[in-house]
């Protein structure tokens, strides 16, 4: 596959995931044996449904969630996303209760296209500054 279509196939899955909210869509640009090294899920099983499960979580959580692709660069079989992703939380996540908050945050997404699929990806995002804005704010007393 050229380093086009990678960088292709790599935003595509974005677009479908993060701001069409198409879970299926996007786990069908990926591997069955897909895994993903995130320090925010240490505990990510690999393949389609562990990468359906996880994002389904996610939009449940923060329903208008969407992301921009800031750059991207490519080079063989690995492509490079800086992302920055916005949205506002109604329900509850893992260690993050809901408060209605809105935040904006961003991350770095390296992705390994093999057979015209992404099929690892390495992922780090802000995700103290995102929990910063969502926790609760502390009253002046």
């Amino acid at each position: 596959m050229a380093v086009m279509d990678n960088k292709e196939l790599v935003r595509s899955c974005f677009e479908k995931a993060c701001n069409q909210h198409d879970v299926d869509g996007a786990a069908e640009l990926i591997s069955e044996n897909y895994m993903l090294h995130e320090p925010t899920q240490p505990d990510f099983s690999g393949g389609r449904e562990a990468f359906k499960k996880m994002c389904s979580a996610y939009l449940e959580a923060m329903p208008d969630c969407s992301c921009t692709i800031d750059d991207q660069v490519a080079e063989g079989d690995r492509v490079a996303t800086r992302w920055t992703l916005k949205g506002c939380q109604t329900k509850d996540l893992p260690d993050i209760p809901s408060e209605g908050r809105c935040f904006r945050t961003s991350g770095i997404t390296i992705s390994r296209v093999s057979g015209g699929k992404i099929a690892e990806e390495w992922s780090n995002m802000d995700d103290l500054g995102m929990r910063n804005q969502l926790a609760p704010k502390e009253s002046a007393s």
